[in-house]
């Protein structure tokens, strides 16, 4: 059993890696340990100090970083020079704040002096995805590690040269060693390691089933975990809306990276009156959304990641066009190797379809049509997921009211795609998970909240 990495838009083999054996574990955990012991002892300022060089180190080589995304997952090379670029950033956001982040709280009691503190639990397991594999395992490690834990890497089986770079990233940053790990494992191995007692908490990005295994993994161990799991995110397009920046943004929220976002734009919530015009524009955006060769700057759309996650993909949108869809444009398997699949659009999606029930990970829209503003809202909340939606009107304040009171979910954006960015907490509710990244919420999630008490 191995890592194997394959390129998805030739079907070959690049690399592999064998797992760890029983010893090589040990090791790893037992440095991890030992490093956690030294590391948790210097105060946050020279802890934040590091991030400054592997900021600067993710910047000189985002060049290289980005080729091994888009060979061993099929980024397109502009958008994966991007993700370095901002998985630089969030180095840089905590290099700033993390001393104010994890500040004592003074509180005046009855005590001479109380306060509480923030201090660092130990080891942390990260279990992380392919589609993002530099940004979510950043913006993961960045912030527990600033706080004092220490970190080891759970990398998803097909991008091993991503996780052997993100270690290399650590190291040559002057983090000490066994500070960040990589660990080449199998999911029975990552239980093991969940539930040994030097580790004290895990973080996964994942799939709704992973997020279930790891949660009662970790529960059983009286372990935190945070979960970032699966979204169908809601794009809710009102009467009112801006259809061209609608069909703009809802067009980029939806191809990005090839539809393999947990908080891609995935159901189009249009209002009826202008549900034809919105549909025209997409239409037209779609055009620039494009099959090819993803090494090429100017290629927005690349192959799916796995040939097995295209034809999932492909047998959902079948069984929703036989189930009362309409397909409009694409849902073909093209004739050559790889993982590719075309850019599709889907109308007349109701319950009871895959396009409406379930979370579609690939280059397909949907459009929900609905007669008005309440019923787009009982829709965009008809759903298991709650990761982020968004809102289009041209009215500011009603689509805040919307985004703030009425939708069900962990991340709400008015006339603007969902994103994560280090100044906002990220997560879900429901299905899509629990605890929050980034923000100062994220670099507090793997601490002790100490109470202190002075006489």
């Amino acid at each position: 059993m191995s890592f194997e990495a394959i390129n998805p838009a030739t079907g070959r083999t690049i690399s592999t890696h064998a797992f760890l054996d029983a010893s090589q574990l040990e090791q790893a955990l037992s440095s991890a340990d030992d490093a956690f012991g030294s590391w948790h002892g210097r105060g946050v300022e020279e802890r934040a100090g590091y991030l400054t060089l592997l900021g600067a180190l993710l910047r000189e080589r985002k060049g290289e970083l980005a080729s091994r995304m888009t060979t061993e997952m099929g980024k397109p090379i502009t958008q994966a020079i991007g993700e370095a670029e901002k998985c630089a950033w969030v180095c840089d956001y905590y290099a700033e704040h993390a001393a104010a982040y994890l500040a004592p709280v003074d509180v005046d009691t009855d005590a001479a002096k109380s306060y509480w503190t923030y201090r660092p639990l130990g080891i942390v397991l990260g279990i992380m995805p392919w589609n993002f594999p530099f940004w979510q395992v950043i913006r993961f490690a960045v912030p527990a590690i600033t706080a004092g834990n220490v970190a080891l890497l759970k990398h998803a089986p097909g991008v091993p040269g991503c996780a052997l770079d993100l270690e290399a990233l650590f190291r040559d940053a002057g983090y000490p060693s066994g500070v960040f790990t990589n660990l080449f494992i199998d999911v029975e191995a990552a239980g093991r390691v969940i539930d040994d007692p030097r580790v004290r908490g895990v973080s996964l990005t994942g799939s709704v089933k992973a997020g279930k295994a790891v949660a009662k993994r970790a529960g059983e161990a009286l372990k935190i975990s945070v979960l970032e799991l699966g979204g169908s995110d809601p794009s809710l397009v009102l009467e009112d809306a801006d259809l061209d920046l609608a069909a703009e943004q809802c067009a980029l929220g939806r191809f990005n990276n090839t539809g393999q976002s947990c908080i891609a734009a995935k159901r189009f919530i249009v209002v009826e009156k202008v549900r034809e015009a919105f549909q025209e524009k997409l239409l037209k955006q779609m055009q620039a959304w494009l099959p090819g060769d993803p090494t090429d700057p100017e290629t927005k759309l690349g192959p799916m990641a796995r040939e097995e996650l295209r034809d999932q993909l492909h047998a959902q949108v079948m069984r929703s066009v036989e189930a009362g869809a309409t397909l409009v444009t694409g849902g073909e398997i093209p004739d050559r190797p790889g993982a590719w699949y075309t850019p599709t659009l889907l109308a007349d999606v109701a319950a009871g379809m895959p396009a409406y029930e379930e979370e579609l990970f690939g280059p397909v829209a949907s459009i929900l049509p609905v007669p008005d503003e309440d019923a787009a809202i009982a829709v965009a909340n008809d759903t298991s997921f709650g990761l982020g939606a968004a809102v289009y009107t041209r009215d500011r304040a009603r689509g805040e009211r919307i985004a703030a009171e009425r939708l069900d979910a962990g991340s709400c954006f008015v006339n603007g795609i969902v994103k994560s960015d280090p100044r906002l907490p990220f997560g879900g509710t429901k299905d899509s998970g629990f605890g929050r990244e980034l923000s100062p919420l994220g670099i507090r999630e793997f601490t002790n909240r100490k109470t202190v008490w002075v006489k």
